[in-house]
């Protein structure tokens, strides 16, 4: 082992830490890099970095995403400057939009109906629960990144727009509406054009957030005129104190300049967006944020995950089936290349975070440093002890139709002595992962193929040769068995050598193996499988699948 794997990461120095940093390609070192770049030319004493959620519904699995992630950014920022410059990260709610339309997820819809255009934090709350129905959500925002254990602070649009934290801002966009203008207007269809101002004047009579015309500004005096679009009336009100909101993209400009943000991603629905507004914020004479797009998530049909459709999945769901930490190496990887969200993802990434942990302790610090699990705990990645893998477990239950703990528990326990769920409380949480994802979604797809006359030929070999085996055979001697008995036609793979320098097998053995005797497409190490669920088990299911 090398000096620099001998030497946990815990233990280097600050600037020790920081160099090797430097070197990382890790996508959130070359973020952070970018906002090391950005404070050179500009300094500052803090770094903002910010997050976005619109209230009008639940947050889900995108809002979770983005906040990891940013986390992750923040966290490689600090150690690339040594933890020297302050940070924060802003979870910002706009729920000072107005409502445009009622969701189908919700009670009292007919109230909702009639709060349609009003800021959220003025629509009645359909549950009852809390003031209005964007403290019902931003409630819910809260508790959601809580359960996640993310360090932020919360933003109520609502709360900066009337506290007057906005206005210097907003009578600076007021000063500059030309020019705002002149970017917003090449943007929107000719209809649209007409009638736009970035300034969405809150009625004094009704509440509601009204997109109409203004028909006259006032820099001066801070204020905009528009005609009230039920009695004709010309009301001017100011712009500052929560009397107007901005249009979105206007808004978010404005919110980088008077809050300074300095970092914030966005998806890339949204890379028209962020152009237009960082032109306005140029315009403003602030700097744009650093960040970047990620690609959104598909369902199981390659189509975009929308909230309003319903399709891919949810975060509850996923924590059904999942530890949070297999939902953050997700999020971790590729962050911008379209990946489809949908339950068959979900093993592979519980099994990858699991190997990621155990090859944790056997790299070197460059190598640590572009390891998820480095980037998952904030560079404190907890001790790999997962003596089964996801995979095992979900055949296990499979094999045995064990849908109670306690059966799974038991083959565990013969497979690896000593362990039990009090010892090993995160195997005992996978082993209800591995028993709902079974009854969800294997169970109801499970289809046995026929064996053909070879392969029955090849079962039956197979079933004598493991029961000459001892009953606490290894799962390396079983494995031998297992490569031994498919070393035949069709299986003899002469591209693949084995050890002894005989033809390999091909991985058609093995499916057909899972096919015919599990019903599953495929599956873990057979040698594996057969140690944990025992010899005479497997003989006895070989038995039945020769039978029917």
């Amino acid at each position: 082992m090398s000096t620099e794997t001998s030497l946990s990461l815990n233990d280097m120095s600050a600037s020790d830490l920081r160099a090797l940093a430097e070197q990382s390609n890790a996508w959130p070192f070359e973020q952070a890099k970018q906002i090391v770049a950005r404070l050179k030319k500009k300094p500052k004493d803090e770094v903002l970095f910010e997050t976005g959620y619109g209230p009008s519904g639940l947050p889900h699995i995108g809002t979770f995403g983005e906040v990891a992630r940013t986390t992750m950014v923040r966290h490689a920022f600090r150690v690339l400057t040594e933890d020297k410059i302050k940070t924060r990260l802003l979870a910002f709610s706009d729920d000072m939009d107005g409502l445009r339309k009622v969701p189908d997820n919700v009670p009292n819809k007919e109230m909702l109906e009639q709060d349609l255009g009003k800021p959220l934090t003025q629509v009645r709350d359909p549950f009852g629960t809390h003031s209005s129905f964007g403290a019902h959500n931003n409630a819910r925002l809260r508790a959601f990144l809580d359960t996640f254990g993310f360090d932020y602070e919360f933003a109520s649009s609502t709360e900066y727009y009337k506290a007057g934290r906005f206005d210097a801002t907003l009578l600076k966009m007021l000063a500059n509406i030309e020019k705002v203008m002149a970017i917003m207007l090449p943007s929107l269809r000719e209809e649209r054009a007409a009638t736009y101002s970035p300034f969405l004047p809150v009625s004094p009579r009704t509440g509601v957030v009204l997109q109409v015309p203004i028909v006259a500004h006032d820099a001066k005096a801070g204020t905009v005129s528009y005609d009230d679009p039920d009695t004709g009336e010309r009301i001017t009100v100011p712009v500052t104190g929560g009397h107007c909101k901005l249009q979105w993209k206007p808004d978010w400009a404005m919110r980088w300049v008077a809050l300074g943000v300095d970092y914030e991603m966005a998806g890339k629905d949204l890379i028209d967006s962020v152009k237009l507004s960082g032109k306005i914020c140029s315009a403003l004479g602030g700097t744009p944020p650093e960040g970047f797009n990620y690609e959104l998530f598909l369902d199981d049909k390659g189509q975009k995950i929308s909230k309003s459709k319903g399709n891919g999945l949810t975060i509850d769901e996923w924590l059904r089936y999942a530890s949070p930490e297999s939902l953050s190496l997700f999020m971790y990887r590729e962050p911008k290349s379209a990946k489809r969200l949908y339950f068959d993802v979900i093993p592979r990434n519980v099994d990858d975070y699991q190997q990621f942990l155990d090859g944790y302790p056997r790299q070197d610090g460059k190598q640590r440093l572009s390891n998820p699990v480095w980037h998952i705990h904030a560079g404190h990645p907890p001790k790999a002890d997962m003596p089964v893998t996801f995979q095992l477990l979900l055949t296990l239950v499979s094999s045995s139709n064990a849908e109670n703990a306690e059966t799974l528990w038991g083959f565990i326990g013969r497979y690896r002595p000593g362990v039990t769920p009090q010892t090993h409380p995160k195997l005992d949480a996978l082993v209800g992962y591995a028993i709902n994802y079974y009854r969800d979604f294997v169970a109801p797809t499970k289809t046995f193929r026929e064996p053909t006359e070879g392969e029955r030929v090849a079962l039956q070999d197979l079933r004598d040769a493991l029961s000459r085996l001892p009953n606490d055979a290894s799962a390396e001697d079983i494995q031998n068995v297992v490569y031994e008995i498919g070393r035949r036609e069709p299986f003899l793979d002469h591209k693949k050598a084995g050890k002894d320098g005989r033809p390999g097998v091909s991985l058609d053995w093995f499916n057909m193996l899972y096919q015919v005797l599990l019903g599953q497409e495929k599956g873990p190490r057979f040698g594996s499988f057969v140690a944990v669920y025992g010899v005479p088990n497997a003989v006895a299911m070989i038995d039945g699948a020769l039978k029917r």
